[in-house]
């Protein structure tokens, strides 16, 4: 990765941070648009921004994706889910860009849907991207409507381009019935697989949807760390009063202790494989309490913290933003790539990563849950106590600073879940692998621009100036975000190291899976 300063003309300034690649584009109202708006009598800004899309789009040569998504939400999940938690995001994600794979096979000559499996249209009804464009886009609003039903604002777009959100054909004849059949098919299959999307698992009355059933509690509790070597869950500040993307001080006064996030992810079902005991990862040791290894992954992530970069800052925040860190490399080699892969190229591009990501992802908390592994910030306490450490010293407070080691932050927030693998790390791996294997490379060429304060966490201080940065290569791009998770305080080094080794290999099953069904074959 190369790192230069100089000016950009795009805004990726904090309060456009919540929508891809910056809050670029017409499309960045429809994200903030709530439930009043469908029915106010003055037009949103939401809807006004819709029109301009639809205005510009052609449904016979037009993408979906880059014309319409690709400037707001591709995954359309940012308006009501944190773009940091990683198992909302990716699940969801997944959900989204499966209806679009199988929306869209019916217009292949060859590809067979993965949920829905509908039965081949004529060549004559896909010589243009109208059919395809209009299932996948049902596909997409059922999918919606039946996973994250408090997400109304695609309705808008649908609405701009000319098209009835109503209108549940199911009509195999017709786009908007194949489209309609297979985000139902998506969503029938999201109420089953063990995420407890309608959260009836383990209960008959009151609902507790996405709840953890399977019993995990952690050995520790905020108050106290019984075993050192173990997850211990942090106090942190109440989301809903600061809002899902700041990092928050407990300016209101409401602290929360975290609960692990989605434990239950390690049952949901992959694409790629049955049961995710089959992939092996060796224990932690390096967090053995009772090894020399721990303090010596401590003393790691204190060194990094306090020869913090602004570079480093940067990159930590743009990773842990699943959606910013992890898309806008896939959208940029698909516009580099536009012309070769036309529509269906894109979809089976996504789908490939997407895929990627989510069996990474199931592995990989199924190993979290497993070792349930300390973190950073409890073990660099229970290493260091009140003794002094030399750190970052907080947002606005400069690198180097001596302090009372119960006092340590890190630069980023920490996960509400299991420290051991780092699941962002897997995550770049598998997407990495997955897109060198889509196009037979290993070059990237992605660079990503920001205004100088950008930084959430240091608004207005981070980076000092404009800053640029350069991957050549997929490979640095998931090197880089690996580091980023040790540069940030929130995972120790082996950790990421194992994980980029872990990651890859979901890389080529998901890209072996996609091709089989492109192909029309469609077992697992």
């Amino acid at each position: 990765m190369t790192t230069t300063q100089h000016s950009s003309d795009m805004d990726f300034s904090p309060r456009r941070r919540s929508v891809l690649f910056g809050g670029l584009g017409g499309a960045a109202a429809l994200v903030a648009l709530g439930p009043a708006g469908l029915t106010a009598a003055r037009p949103t800004a939401a809807a006004r921004s819709a029109k301009a899309l639809a205005a510009k789009f052609n449904f016979d040569t037009g993408n979906f994706i880059r014309d319409l998504l690709a400037n707001q939400d591709p995954r359309g999940t940012l308006d009501v889910i944190d773009p940091m938690d990683a198992a909302m995001v990716m699940w969801t994600s997944h959900m989204i860009q499966t209806s679009w794979f199988d929306a869209t096979a019916p217009y292949h000559p060859t590809a067979v849907g993965v949920y829905t499996q509908i039965p081949r249209r004529p060549p004559s009804e896909y010589v243009t991207n109208r059919t395809r464009n209009i299932a996948a886009l049902y596909a997409m609003h059922q999918t919606i409507n039946g996973v994250i039903p408090e997400r109304t604002t695609f309705v808008e777009l649908l609405i701009a381009l000319g098209l009835d959100p109503n209108d549940n054909s199911t009509d195999l004849t017709t786009p908007i019935g194949i489209g309609n059949v297979a985000g139902m098919g998506v969503v029938k299959l999201a109420q089953q697989d063990g995420m407890n999307m309608l959260g009836f698992e383990g209960r008959k009355y009151n609902p507790r949807p996405f709840f953890d059933y399977t019993g995990y509690r952690p050995v520790n509790t905020a108050y106290e760390l019984l075993d050192p070597t173990r997850w211990q869950p942090q106090f942190e500040p109440n989301h809903r009063a600061l809002g899902p993307l700041t990092t928050g001080t407990g300016e209101k006064g409401i602290w929360e202790v975290q609960q692990h996030v989605t434990p239950q992810l390690r049952l949901t079902k992959a694409l790629t494989y049955t049961n995710p005991d089959q992939f092996q990862l060796a224990p932690n040791d390096f967090t053995n309490h009772v090894g020399v290894a721990y303090k010596q992954s401590v003393d790691g992530i204190l060194a990094a913290s306090a020869g913090l970069t602004d570079e480093q800052k940067v990159m930590a925040e743009l990773f842990d933003n699943k959606e910013l860190g992890l898309s806008a490399a896939v959208f940029s080699i698909a516009n580099a790539h536009d012309q070769e892969l036309g529509l269906d190229g894109w979809v089976h591009l996504f789908m490939t990563v997407v895929t990627a990501n989510i069996d990474s992802l199931i592995a990989t908390w199924h190993q979290k849950l497993k070792y349930d592994a300390v973190r950073p910030v409890s073990a660099i306490r229970y290493v260091y106590g009140n003794r002094t450490v030399t750190s970052w010293g907080g947002p606005g407070m400069g690198t180097v600073h001596n302090m009372p080691a119960d006092e340590w932050k890190s630069y980023l927030n920490t996960g509400n879940f299991a420290e051991y693998p780092s699941g962002s790390t897997g995550l770049g791996a598998a997407e990495s692998q997955a897109a060198r294997r889509f196009f037979g490379t290993d070059v990237l060429d992605f660079t990503y621009s920001v205004p100088a304060g950008w930084s959430l966490v240091e608004p207005g201080i981070t980076p000092a100036g404009p800053l640029t940065m350069h991957w050549h290569t997929w490979t640095e791009f998931e090197h880089d975000l690996a580091m980023s998770r040790v540069w940030g305080g929130v995972h120790f080094l082996k950790s990421v190291e194992r994980a980029m080794v872990f990651g890859k290999q979901f890389g080529d099953r998901a890209y072996e899976f996609v091709q089989r069904h492109i192909a029309g074959e469609a077992g697992n």
